[in-house]
């Protein structure tokens, strides 16, 4: 068995996709998944498959995901020990930070289409994207003048031209944290 972490893309954000974590729990159980633990309410799943048949349980993962939706859902799949390499090498050890900063890893669906310069400024929005490892993108979020942060996912899919879904770096550590724990 190996663990698996899946982050559903646009799930409890603003009213948009509500569903339950008890739900969302039970799908993956349905879809044959063992040991599954959902982490905050924005589409955190913890869990463990075979790793001979991964591809076979994520597709019936994505079946079950879609009854329980009503629509296809965006899901970005890593192993724990790449959320937990993450956390290890988070690529921000570099950045003067301080109470209104804020860290996130943006996962790709899949390679960009686009491969933009790094770092990658968005000033209105107060964000940067400084690194790009693998399929990840790490990004700094500045508070802006209205107090307010910028949407690093928005930036990062149009950027980069496909599907993303982004995590608090805070977020990362507590998943490795409750996951080898």
């Amino acid at each position: 068995m190996n663990k698996y972490v899946a982050f559903l893309r646009a799930i409890n954000v603003a009213g948009h996709a509500k569903v339950k974590m008890n739900d969302l729990k039970q799908a993956f159980i349905a879809a044959g998944c063992k040991d599954v633990r959902t982490v905050i309410q924005s589409g955190n799943v913890i869990f463990d498959a075979p790793e001979r048949d991964t591809e076979s349980r994520i597709q019936e993962i994505q079946n079950k995901l879609c009854e329980l939706l009503g629509t296809q859902a965006a899901v970005m799949y890593r192993t724990l020990r790449e959320i937990e390499d993450i956390v290890k090498t988070a690529s921000f050890k570099n950045i003067e930070t301080d109470s209104d900063t804020k860290l996130y890893v943006a996962f790709l669906s899949r390679k960009p289409r686009n491969k933009p310069t790094l770092p990658l400024l968005l000033p209105k929005e107060a964000l940067e994207a400084v690194q790009m490892k693998s399929l990840e993108v790490f990004i700094v979020s500045r508070k802006k003048k209205n107090g307010g942060y910028g949407f690093p996912n928005n930036f990062i899919e149009k950027e980069f031209g496909v599907p993303a879904t982004t995590r608090n770096l805070s977020t990362l550590t507590k998943i490795a944290a409750l996951s080898s724990g």
